[in-house]
């Protein structure tokens, strides 16, 4: 079987788990660190000419990370699609095992093994931070309703004040953010590269913790990580003042 993918978490968890069923990835796929395929450009704007040209018996797309439009040009063009979509942990656990079945992975890999143990060790009922959750700057942007990163710091013990608003992804302005009265903010390096001299200033007085973009939004290997790797950033926080 040949395997395009288009999602960096997909790349990673198919490359990890059937080595030599990708035959191409995009520009972003950066794990595992020495995949060695054919770039196919990037995750918005792949080449679809250079992917057709690979002769896929799959390509793998993710309605956030990629555009309808590619998936629908694909599709007309008689390549087999699979578009992913999970909006919790429990949801990509699940889409993941499914996906790796489906690729002819004969057994449950290691790491997805590892990542239901991770995940079901964490109480139930954690003690919940009221959270500001920004993924993107100028403008601003933050985690809002039914996003997979949302529902993983939930289950971390921080509650995504956006959470119940109608947009996935709101636009609020700064004061609007901080009108909210967060506890705590959640800064990733990725999308956007937040770091301690980009951000915190922005919220003078409030904790800050800046967190593992791949951690927080990819659902693959680093699942089993992210647990302890992400409990252990919400903890180390920094304030500006």
């Amino acid at each position: 079987m040949r395997v395009v993918s288009l999602v960096p978490s997909l790349t990673e968890a198919v490359a990890t788990t059937l080595p030599g069923l990708l035959v191409g990835a995009t520009d972003w796929c950066t794990h595992p660190a020495d995949l060695d395929v054919p770039r196919v450009g990037g995750t918005k704007y792949p080449d679809l000419d250079r992917i057709r040209a690979l002769r896929p018996d799959l390509v793998l797309l993710n309605v956030e990370e990629n555009r309808l439009a590619d998936a629908t040009a694909l599709a007309a063009a008689g390549v087999p699609i699979r578009v992913t979509y999970p909006r919790t942990v429990d949801g990509a656990l699940t889409e993941l095992a499914d996906l790796l079945r489906d690729l002819g992975s004969a057994a449950e890999p290691q790491w997805l093994t590892e990542a239901r143990r991770a995940w079901a060790a964490l109480p139930d009922t954690p003690v919940l931070r009221r959270a500001v959750v920004p993924v993107w700057r100028r403008p601003w942007v933050v985690l809002g309703a039914d996003t997979f990163a949302g529902d993983l710091l939930l289950r971390l013990g921080v509650a995504n004040l956006y959470a119940e608003q109608p947009e996935r992804y709101p636009r609020p302005s700064l004061r609007q953010l901080r009108d909210q009265a967060p506890e705590l903010v959640v800064l990733p390096d990725e999308p956007y590269r937040f770091t301690r001299d980009d951000g915190p200033e922005a919220f003078p007085g409030v904790p800050c913790a800046l967190v593992s973009g791949r951690h927080l939004t990819w659902y693959g290997p680093s699942l089993a990580e992210a647990p302890a790797l992400l409990a252990g950033q919400l903890a180390d926080l920094y304030v500006a003042h």
